[in-house]
């Protein structure tokens, strides 16, 4: 359960620091970057969690 919430927060924080710290970008690269995190991250919860889901009854 946690590492699904960091997939879905993790991408939020990673572009409000990158806001702060590095400068505004526009709205429809930070829905590309968002989109892009948060498929990669679906994949490796998807390729962490598939062996365990297998065994499952």
């Amino acid at each position: 359960m946690v590492s699904l919430a960091l997939a879905i927060v993790l991408p939020l924080i990673l572009l409000q620091l990158y806001k702060v710290y590095v400068g505004p970008i526009s709205f429809g690269t930070q829905l590309a970057v968002g989109l892009a995190f948060s498929v990669l991250a679906g994949i490796a919860l998807y390729l962490t969690y598939r062996s365990s889901a297998q065994n499952q009854p």
